[in-house]
């Protein structure tokens, strides 16, 4: 294996370092991102829940479908955050084995070198899957999100549209 790629070329030893390590910052801004959504939504669930406490009148199916919109957004933003911790766990773990990697070539032991590569290529595939899981979850929450949006927008446009004075509605 001496004329490996590896161990002959220090440009693709530090390729294989900083590849997962930008991946590894790419997925922590995105796990900041989603705890900074799970906070939204458990702020948003409050104000559903004072919103119920605060009168005593039934507020309709419509107003359970969106308390249980933002419950099921949560769970998916919990589940994006677990594939998107998987994710960061698996990029840092292949940074390391990579490093350990090159430490192996440069030592000549072939057997661990080719060990350790493939592991850290598992991580990286690991780490990628991560990655999609977490933004596939990030979708069908930023779905419900919307759909909350536009019902939210719609019943605006009702209020508004009935307390129009006379003279507009007359006018349309």
């Amino acid at each position: 294996m001496g004329s490996n790629l590896l161990t002959q070329n220090p440009f693709a030893v530090l390729t294989f370092i900083v590849a997962p390590a930008i991946l590894t910052n790419a997925t922590s801004v995105l796990a900041l991102s989603t705890i900074n959504r799970m906070l939204r939504t458990r702020e948003r669930m409050q104000q559903l829940y004072a919103k119920s406490e605060g009168g005593t009148e039934f507020r309709g199916a419509a107003f359970i479908e969106q308390v249980n919109r933002v419950e099921k957004q949560a769970v998916h933003l919990l589940s994006a955050l677990r594939w998107i911790y998987t994710a960061l766990g698996a990029f840092a773990a292949a940074s390391l084995v990579t490093l350990l990697g090159a430490v192996a070539g440069q030592l000549g032991n072939e057997v661990f070198m080719r060990v350790v590569v493939g592991m850290g290529l598992l991580l990286g595939v690991l780490g990628v899957a991560g990655l999609v899981g977490g933004c596939l979850n990030l979708l069908h929450a930023t779905q419900l999100s919307l759909t909350n949006i536009r019902e939210e927008a719609a019943l605006i446009r009702a209020r508004q549209e009935k307390q129009k004075p006379a003279s507009e509605n007359s006018a349309s």
